[in-house]
């Protein structure tokens, strides 16, 4: 049947015969129709304007259903985001070419077919309408502004001169949710993965000499003590490192670049090599603009803890190497310095290089990929493929300035 239109107050309370004259009129047919007739009319709150739509899928409206909260993130200068407990949503607006009416208690063509007795004339108020309605599409949570706050100020040690003057910026994990546009779970493993801790009540990054002093002193009494990699105790650490630093900060360290497990009522942890490796190679390159490749692999071996094995796939997204030099060489190149827009992040690496293999760019992008989503498809998005000495190579589709 056809919508029914507005009608103004004074008419609303409509006889069935008006109804029946108005359907000869329209030429329709009342035995292809319900019974029941919506007598529409536009209630005294309809033209405030103050409705909005969300349309959500079934497991955010569970959420609601459950009595869980949905918060709306952003400042004024950023595109909202909607996040429930884990997950982030853009939000658009879609507009529609029907006007979408709001009608409390409206009965659908299933309810009435269902109540065979429903009155024959509904007179339904009209409380509100609305030409669009936002739609939530999942995205990547929008984590890069949580590094750059706490890098405002890293954390130098307890003697530092920033902390004393109690002037640097602080961030509890309240401003972190007001300020970040991602869920809480996704703002508190991000916290994890970039080794942020708590000081204070606030939330800090270690400086990153400060981390490889306080790194050092843990490798050094491994190697003095000549501890297995694989189980250092944490209760002598504190006693033997705790006249050197803060307990809590050696503890950090131990849990930034170790796995912790308790093994006969005893806390140890098992140390990751991968990562005191990629953290030593960071030391070496941050100082040069570029190294010998076969220099630097040299001095690396050597400066890492001993029974420890460096390898280059340590070092993805944190340095490149390119082999068309002559000798070939290494330089730093951080994937989080890079933009988090994949316009962006495409642009920036194609001016630092013109043309790259799948597995150079791939450390670089591999963080921008989405749900189900491959470094095959962006490729394919963002860049355009060609053969160079038999090796597929990929360079940007847009002239880059």
């Amino acid at each position: 049947p056809p919508r029914p239109l507005p009608i103004d107050p004074a008419d609303a309370m409509r006889s069935r015969a008006e109804v029946d004259v108005t359907l000869q009129t329209a030429k329709l047919n009342p035995a292809e129709l319900l019974p029941a007739v919506h007598c529409l009319s536009f209630g005294p709150q309809a033209g405030t304007g103050e409705c909005c739509l969300l349309q959500l899928e079934p497991g955010l409206c569970a959420e609601l259903e459950a009595g869980r909260s949905l918060v709306i993130r952003g400042e004024k200068d950023e595109q909202a985001v909607l996040c429930s407990k884990d997950k982030t949503y853009d939000m658009k607006i879609a507009d529609t070419s029907n006007m979408l009416l709001f009608i409390p208690g409206c009965k659908t063509p299933e309810q009435l077919n269902a109540d065979q007795a429903s009155c024959n004339i509904i007179h339904s108020q009209i409380a509100g309408f609305s030409n669009n309605y936002w739609e939530l599409r999942r995205c990547r949570p929008k984590l890069k502004k949580l590094r750059k706050l706490l890098m405002e100020d890293p954390y130098e040690g307890p003697d530092s001169q920033n902390d004393q003057t109690l002037t640097f910026s602080k961030y509890t994990t309240e401003d972190l949710l007001s300020l970040i546009q991602a869920s809480e779970e996704e703002i508190m493993h991000q916290l994890q993965v970039i080794d942020a801790c708590k000081i204070g009540g606030y939330w800090r990054i270690l400086e990153f000499d400060y981390e490889m002093k306080l790194l050092n002193h843990v490798t050094q009494l491994i190697d003095s003590e000549s501890w297995s990699l694989s189980k250092v105790p944490l209760r002598t650490c504190l006693e033997e490192l705790g006249s050197l630093e803060p307990t809590e900060m050696i503890e950090h360290i131990l849990l930034s670049y170790g796995r912790k497990y308790t093994d006969d009522g005893e806390v140890y942890f098992e140390m990751h090599e991968d990562k005191i490796c990629r953290a030593i190679a960071q030391m070496l390159l941050q100082n040069a603009v570029k190294f010998n490749l076969s220099e630097f692999q040299e001095v690396w071996q050597q400066s890492v803890p001993e029974g420890m094995t460096t390898r280059l796939d340590q070092l993805k997204g944190l340095a490149l190497v390119d082999r068309t030099s002559r000798p070939e060489t290494i330089c730093l190149l951080k994937v989080e310095d890079l933009p988090e827009d994949n316009q962006e992040r495409f642009n920036s690496l194609f001016s630092i290089r013109e043309k790259w293999t799948e597995e150079d760019i791939t450390p670089y992008i591999q963080d921008l990929c989405a749900e189900k989503q491959t470094v095959g498809v962006l490729l394919t998005k963002y860049a355009r493929s060609s053969m160079q000495n038999g090796v597929k190579v990929y360079n940007s589709r847009r002239p880059i300035s």
